[in-house]
C-alpha cells in the first residue's frame, strides 16, 4: 500500500460523488414508477445494511486490503481466485461507466466524435489521478463535490421557478407496495448503493478508523435523500410514463427549463455533472482495481500498474456491447444478477461469517 491517509470527510465526499456520478442522470428506481422516489429511500437505508457488513470486515482486519485477508479466511488458493475475480468486477464496473459517460457524450454533445476518443480522453485523466494515489483523488473530490451541490441546487430552483412542477404526476403514492419492494431488491440496492463494496479497499487508509461507519451511513443517506428529490423532481415534470421511457430523464428536465424566454438550453449543465460525477466512478473503481492486483501479484510499486490496467479497461468498453442498447440491457439483466449480487451481497455476507466464526475458535 502507498503511504496516504484520507481523512473521514474526505471520504463522505468520495462516497457521495461515487455514488451520484453518472446514476443521478439515470430513471433509478423507476420501476417504482410514482414511487420512485420512494424506492431510492428505501434502498439507501438497506444499502447501510451492507455497509454495516463491509464495515465489520474491516474491523476484523482494519490494517489489510480485502484481497489480503480474503486468503487469511478461505485459504490462500481460494482466497487468491476469489481476489482477483473482484479485481475483475472492479475493472469491468469501470468500463461499463466509462462506456456510459462515451455514450452519452457522443450522443448529446459531439455526434461526429467516435466513441474510442472520447473514452480514450478520459481514461487518460483517470490514469493520472490514480498514479498520483487516493489523497490526490480525495482532495480532488472536496474541491468539486461542491461544484455538483451547487449545480443540483441550480437545476432544482429553475426547474421550480418555470413552473413545470405537476404534483399529481406523483399520485397515489404506495399504490403497489409489492412492486415498489421488488425494484429495491432488484434494481436500486445494486446500482448505485451496493457499489459502496469498491470502498472496503479504501478503508484500511483512513486515518480515522472510528469514524468509518458514522461517515458511511452519513453518505449514504445523502446520496438517497438526492436521489429521491431528483425522481420526484423529474416525474413531477415529464410524468411517469416519459421518464420510464426516457434514457436520461434528468436531461429531458433541464431541456425542459425555460424562463422569461431568455433562460434555457441549459444543457451545458447535464455535460458537467456526467463528466465529473463518471470520472470520479471510473477513478475509484480503477484505483481498486490497481492496488488489489499490486497486493496479489507482491508488486512493490502499484503506481506501474496504472497505465497497463488503464488500457484494459479503456478496451474493455469499447467490446462489451456491440451498441448502447444492448449495453443497458445487459446492465440490468445480465450484470445484476450475476455480478452485483454475488459481489455485493453473497460472498461479503460469507467472509463476514467465516471471520466471525474463526474468531470465536480464537
Amino acid at each position: 500500500m502507498e503511504k496516504a491517509r484520507v481523512g473521514s470527510s474526505q471520504l463522505f465526499v468520495l462516497i457521495i460523488l461515487f455514488q451520484l456520478s453518472n446514476s443521478f442522470l439515470l430513471p433509478v428506481g423507476i420501476g417504482g414508477k410514482h414511487d420512485a422516489w420512494l424506492v431510492n429511500l428505501i434502498a439507501a437505508i438497506v444499502s447501510m445494511v451492507l455497509f454495516f457488513v463491509y464495515h465489520a470486515l474491516y474491523q476484523y482486519y482494519p490494517k489489510i486490503l480485502p484481497t489480503e485477508y480474503m486468503e487469511k479466511l478461505i485459504g490462500k488458493f481460494f482466497g487468491r481466485i476469489l481476489a482477483f475475480l473482484y479485481i475483475l468486477y472492479f475493472m469491468m464496473n469501470a468500463s461499463r461507466v466509462l462506456r456510459d459517460i462515451g455514450e452519452t457524450m457522443l450522443t448529446f454533445a459531439y455526434p461526429e466524435t467516435p466513441l474510442f476518443v472520447l473514452s480514450t480522453i478520459l481514461i487518460l485523466v483517470v490514469i493520472y489521478t490514480v498514479f498520483k494515489g487516493i489523497e490526490v483523488i480525495a482532495r480532488a473530490g472536496e474541491l468539486l463535490v461542491v461544484l455538483l451541490f451547487l449545480l443540483f441546487i441550480s437545476v432544482l430552483l429553475l426547474v421550480v421557478l418555470s413552473g413545470l412542477i405537476d404534483i399529481s404526476n406523483l399520485q397515489p403514492v404506495l399504490e403497489d407496495p409489492t412492486n415498489v419492494v421488488k425494484t429495491v431488491f432488484t434494481e436500486t440496492l445494486y446500482v448505485p448503493f451496493g457499489e459502496i463494496v469498491i470502498f472496503t479497499m479504501i478503508f484500511p487508509y483512513l486515518n480515522q478508523p472510528k469514524k468509518v461507519k458514522k461517515t458511511g451511513v452519513l453518505a449514504i443517506g445523502v446520496t438517497g435523500i438526492v436521489f429521491a428529490v431528483s425522481m420526484a423532481l423529474t416525474i413531477s415534470v415529464l410524468g411517469v410514463q416519459l421518464t420510464s421511457r426516457s434514457h436520461f430523464p434528468m436531461l429531458t428536465t433541464i431541456q425542459s427549463i425555460q424562463i422569461a424566454n431568455f433562460l434555457e438550453r441549459l444543457d451545458v449543465l447535464f455535460i458537467i455533472v456526467l463528466v465529473i460525477g463518471g470520472f470520479f466512478k471510473v477513478t475509484v473503481y480503477t484505483y481498486g482495481a490497481v492496488i488489489g492486483t499490486a497486493k496479489l501479484f507482491n508488486i512493490k510499486e502499484p503506481s506501474k500498474l496504472t497505465y497497463p490496467l488503464g488500457i484494459v479497461i479503456l478496451l474493455i468498453s469499447m467490446i462489451i456491447a456491440s451498441n448502447y442498447s444492448e449495453h443497458i440491457h445487459e446492465g440490468l439483466h445480465v450484470v445484476s444478477l450475476y455480478a452485483h449480487l454475488p459481489f455485493q451481497i453473497i460472498f461479503p455476507i460469507l467472509l463476514l461469517l467465516i471471520a466471525f466464526v474463526k474468531s470465536k475458535k480464537k
